[in-house]
């Protein structure tokens, strides 16, 4: 079995082409390098994204295939839509994201022991966060609490969902259901959302070859998307307006 490749110490030294990641374990592309700005956007700009845990090196991947939404095509059950008839929680961008960061690291997931977003991680995407490069969307219930969130990266007009997180039911899909209304609403089509899971495919999430997910990437990560808070460009919805008409499942 190949080796993954190795990133030379050169921080300035590019990523092997995403086409020559390992089969096995899927997508494993190379190992080292470092969560600088300059590293991590040339990744995001080419399929490529960091994922290790505390105690390993820094691995990068670019899994085959490679799950995305499309921002007009989310899908919400019925019975969901029919909560958020009620709901009366409200959904913002970049008012917390250290907060959306730690609860994505923190937070107890099934099956999972320990978190993939290391401390080193939340310095890097913090960073991004300051510079305008990294986004996150919060929901807020009633009570002003955090219900559920999500986080990502990005460039030009291509975002990249890194996390997300629910404290009460339903509060990460709010999270990106709000995200993918309003980048729709931008001209952005897709959301890239890594590896393949039942959860994401329940909401409409599909699996694309990475030939082709690399070509959409290249397309539109090169077109303008400007950098900066999303805060104001977002605005404040309201959770009911994203159920929508009623429809079947």
């Amino acid at each position: 079995m190949p080796r993954p490749f190795l990133l030379p110490d050169d921080p300035h030294a590019p990523f092997p082409p995403a086409e020559r990641a390992l089969r096995r374990p899927d997508g494993l592309l190379a190992v080292g390098g470092d969560l600088s700005t300059r590293r991590l956007l040339d990744a995001y700009r080419h399929g490529i994204f960091p994922w290790y845990s505390q105690g390993q090196p820094i691995l990068w991947w670019s899994p085959d295939p490679r799950l995305v939404f499309r921002t007009d095509a989310l899908r919400l059950s019925s019975r969901f839509r029919r909560e958020l008839r009620r709901s009366r929680w409200r959904v913002c961008a970049d008012t917390a994201f250290d907060t959306v960061l730690a609860a994505c690291a923190d937070i107890p997931r099934p099956g999972q022991r320990g978190t993939w977003i290391t401390p080193e991680m939340r310095q890097a995407y913090s960073r991004l966060h300051r510079l305008g490069h990294a986004h996150s969307v919060e929901v807020f219930d009633e009570d002003g609490g955090l219900a559920g969130g999500i986080y990502g990266v990005a460039i030009g007009r291509m975002f990249f969902g890194e996390s997300m997180f629910s404290a009460r039911s339903g509060g990460s899909k709010v999270a990106l259901a709000a995200l993918a209304r309003c980048l729709a609403g931008w001209g952005w089509p897709l959301i890239d959302a890594q590896v393949e899971n039942p959860h994401l495919l329940s909401l409409g999430a599909e699996a694309w070859p990475r030939p082709r997910f690399l070509e959409a990437v290249a397309h539109l990560a090169a077109e303008p998307g400007g950098t900066g808070r999303w805060t104001e460009i977002f605005g404040t919805w309201e959770a009911v307006s994203l159920a929508g008409p009623q429809l079947p499942d």
